[in-house]
């Protein structure tokens, strides 16, 4: 009897590797193959945002001049000639009353940029320039002095520089060919950051965090986290004072939901 129990264990003990390099296979192959999922963590940045960090949106009405006859006419557009009138008055030059210049150099436009957050008085930005008339391309035109606005109708950054057109047309003979849109384009670095926007960032106890994709696993997740390495970080709906309050009460610092 007993030296069958120790041939059995003997056989066992014999079997191990068999039964571990098997073990192994099969998990490389479900790896392989997708049906087991890796662990796999995912950076906060990814998940969410700061609270009141955020772009804000520009806009301002300026005149292209410098272009080759493809400007507005004049007649259909009568905006464009009381906006150059307006541009001569202010550097000085004042038209005979009654004249009514016939331009086919200049066009009305819309200016518009992004502004960045943490953006300072100096940086450059990237501008785009869209006819508001009805001028056939923007092609070699000069942007003039134009300042932008936001929302709050304060001066952010003044846009000025040559604009570029991605596309291109030409006419001959009554047949015309043209590439892409001509009457818009852009100015890279074409403005010029004036003032920065107030940001709420760091000027309180708390900093929140906006999840992507509301989500109250992913919010717990990310609380968890923060407080493995911080100690610092509660759980909690923005729009609840109880939870502001609980977050000054405890010292936390971040706040995410």
């Amino acid at each position: 009897m007993v030296a069958v129990l120790t041939g059995a264990c003997a056989a066992r003990r014999r079997a191990w590797p068999v039964l571990a390099l098997a073990c192994a296979f099969a998990l490389g192959l479900a790896l392989e193959l997708g049906l087991i999922a890796p662990a796999q963590a995912e950076r906060i940045r990814d998940l969410a945002s700061v609270q009141g960090v955020r772009g804000n949106q520009l806009i301002g009405y300026g005149l292209v001049v410098g272009l080759d006859g493809s400007g507005d006419q004049t007649t259909q557009t009568p905006f464009t000639v009381q906006s150059l009138q307006s541009m001569l008055t202010q550097l000085g030059i004042t038209l005979p009353p009654g004249t009514n210049p016939q331009l086919k150099n200049v066009a009305a436009v819309m200016v518009t940029a992004g502004l960045p957050s943490f953006a300072r008085p100096g940086q450059q930005l990237d501008v785009t320039v869209s006819s508001l008339g009805n001028a056939r391309s923007l092609r070699g035109g000069t942007l003039l002095m134009t300042p932008l606005k936001g929302a709050d109708g304060q001066i952010y950054a003044v846009a000025q520089g040559n604009v570029l057109v991605g596309g291109a047309g030409a006419a001959q003979g009554g047949s015309k060919v043209q590439i892409n849109h001509l009457a818009a384009g852009r100015v890279p670095d074409g403005a010029t950051v004036e003032r920065a926007v107030a940001s709420p960032f760091l000027q309180g106890e708390t900093i929140s965090l906006e999840l992507n994709s509301t989500d109250f696993s992913t919010a717990q997740a990310m609380t968890d986290a923060i407080n493995t390495e911080l100690g610092k970080a509660i759980f909690g709906d923005e729009s609840a004072d109880e939870a502001i309050d609980a977050a000054a009460n405890k010292g936390a610092q971040i706040l995410a939901g």
